[in-house]
């Protein structure tokens, strides 16, 4: 019987052999590279014209993006909160209570998942209604141990290495309060990390890239999507491995097809 190994660990054993497999069955270069913005744009062009004098992609090669969503601004931290993001984070404890900046599905989740750890979480959000789906509010006003503060935004928080409180700002009012609390949790929500293909690849409103059904192919041949930039539903590690998986196998057959 094997000890039980650390995720690093796990991780690490799981890319030597999927590097073991790739040398023995796919028998291609396959290595981290940058995809400049002419690249793409080759391979774009190369669906209406394969003579492309432009094209630096070669007719061979596959482009598979699995860049995953972007979270708040790094400068957030700083400009709206005033602390460094290791100061942020705060810490689980049954007797401790936490703020979840935020309005939408990102915040309800988190903050219904934060009560069983915690005594009480605050939602605090800057408008005077949730964005959130209506499933996720009504779980989220049924749970005792979340209390709502509306139309108000952080402008302050205190504390040394740990929080241990924030200067809340009315924005109706201009009214300042402060509220002590142990741990501050930003869940403003995330976007897909698609930018670099807007006009290229076909996307979502709200940025998602749009894949054919049952695969990872996108608009353009030669170009997979994995994850969670074409998944607006389940954002989860063990969905976007298992596409993953799927961009691959469909890279390794658009590859040896010649298109």
């Amino acid at each position: 019987r094997q000890s039980p190994q650390g995720g690093t660990t796990l991780l690490s054993r799981i890319a030597a052999a999927v590097e073991q497999i790739r040398q023995l069955k796919f028998r291609r270069e396959v290595k981290p590279d940058v995809l400049t913005d002419e690249q793409l744009s080759a391979r774009v062009e190369q669906q209406f014209r394969k003579d492309n004098p432009r094209a630096e992609v070669d007719q061979d090669d596959a482009v598979l993006t699995a860049l995953g969503l972007l979270g708040p601004r790094d400068d957030l931290y700083d400009i709206l909160l005033g602390v460094q993001r290791e100061q942020v984070a705060g810490y689980y404890d049954t007797d401790k209570k936490v703020l979840v900046v935020g309005g939408g599905d990102t915040a309800m989740e988190e903050a219904t998942f934060l009560t069983k750890f915690a005594s009480k979480v605050t939602v605090i959000h800057r408008r005077d209604k949730l964005r959130a789906s209506k499933i996720m509010q009504d779980k989220a006003f049924k749970n005792p141990k979340i209390a709502f503060i509306w139309d108000s935004a952080v402008e302050e928080v205190s504390g040394g290495e740990t929080v241990t409180g924030v200067r809340l700002r009315n924005l109706k009012t201009g009214a300042v309060t402060d509220l002590a609390c142990t741990g501050l949790f930003i869940a403003i929500g995330h976007e897909p990390n698609t930018k670099l293909f807007k006009g290229k690849l076909e996307m979502d409103p709200v940025g998602y890239l749009k894949v054919q059904p049952n695969c990872t192919k996108t608009s353009v041949p030669g170009v997979f999507a994995a994850g969670d930039v074409a998944d607006s539903r389940y954002r989860q590690a063990v969905t976007a491995a298992g596409t993953g998986c799927m961009a691959a196998l469909d890279a390794e057959r658009f590859l040896e097809s010649g298109e």
